[in-house]
């Protein structure tokens, strides 16, 4: 499977990814409904993470590392706490991978360091996605091209040189086949700021496919998205 060609025609929809993200709190038969779920809303694929709280930051509970902000629901909460309770348990990895293939669904994650795309590389992981934070992470994008698998990378909080390194370093390990997508990072985003203009220059200014990482309530933004040439 290559992300670059598949048709989205006239007849084609493009290729619909629905995220589970932490959205399971730690329970895999609510992992397994999200699973039925996708598949039931038509979606082609299904995503998950694969990181643990000690890969993602450090055990510290003050500072930068701790959420002091009565607007935020994360108020009072540690970033490791955090991700200990939003990441999916690597050993439910291999059943959400079998059972979504019994769906009709291609799944595969966003790793978040290279022992995540070790550990993918055992489950026979198809693509890799680049979450937006990590883009400037080029030792982990590099390592991910060098498996030769399709790649997507959003582009949340990159400004154009740091679009430019990644594809760079994609390309220097010999991977071609990448997609793109345009993505606001606000949960969330709103429709006005959705700027998918960009997503078209894109296709200008680099070697990809291009697509839509969406936030925004609604369907009229994805809408617009696939009629200004989106395929994922």
């Amino acid at each position: 499977m290559r992300i670059a060609d598949i048709d989205i025609g006239v007849s084609h929809p493009p290729f619909l990814i629905a995220e589970m993200s932490g959205n399971h709190n730690q329970s895999l038969e609510r992992a397994l409904q999200l699973v039925d779920a996708a598949a039931d809303a038509g979606a082609n694929s299904l995503k998950i993470q694969t990181y643990t709280a000690d890969t993602m930051t450090l055990d510290i509970a003050e500072g930068e590392f701790f959420i002091s902000d009565a607007e935020s629901l994360w108020d009072g909460n540690s970033l490791y706490e955090l991700y200990k309770r939003a990441y999916t348990p690597w050993e439910w990895h291999d059943r959400l991978f079998k059972i979504a293939e019994e769906e009709g669904l291609i799944c595969f994650s966003s790793p978040f360091d290279p022992s995540a795309v070790d550990f993918l590389e055992g489950l026979g992981c198809p693509l890799y996605k680049i979450a937006s934070f990590e883009i400037t992470d080029i030792p982990l994008i590099e390592y991910v091209a060098s498996k030769g698998k399709p790649m997507i990378l959003s582009t949340g909080i990159a400004e154009k040189i740091d679009i430019e390194r990644a594809v760079d370093a994609c390309l220097r390990q010999g991977n071609k086949d990448l997609t793109l997508l345009k993505c606001t990072s606000s949960y969330p985003a709103p429709i006005e700021e959705a700027n998918l203009s960009l997503m078209v220059q894109f296709k200008d200014d680099f070697p990809v496919s291009v697509g839509l990482s969406d936030h925004t309530p609604g369907h009229l933004v994805p809408v617009i998205a696939t009629t200004l040439g989106a395929r994922v």
